[in-house]
């Protein structure tokens, strides 16, 4: 069994993810061979709280440039977990 800091990379800090955690929903980068269940008992292992679903997509890496450099972001996992009511997670 892996440890939660294996499986959690960080939150997700965006104008979307904030409005929704009013509704007890957040977002976290994750580690892209983690699965639904891996990241729902890393998050209640982490914060102590209980998770009713935990959706995931990967996201596509960007065109991005810097002066004469051009490049690509990197890609990753996301996971948008939802909450059981009344619990909240101090992040």
């Amino acid at each position: 069994m892996k440890h939660y800091s294996d499986i959690i990379i960080a939150p997700v800090i965006t104008e979307k993810s904030m409005i929704e955690r009013s509704n007890n929903v957040y977002t976290f980068k994750v580690v892209s061979s983690a699965s639904k269940d891996e990241i729902k008992k890393a998050v209640e292992d982490a914060f102590k709280v209980e998770v009713l679903k935990v959706n995931t997509l990967n996201t596509k890496s960007k065109k991005r440039r810097v002066g004469k450099y051009s490049g690509r972001t990197k890609t990753y996992k996301k996971a948008i977990v939802t909450l059981k009511d009344g619990s909240s997670l101090e992040i």
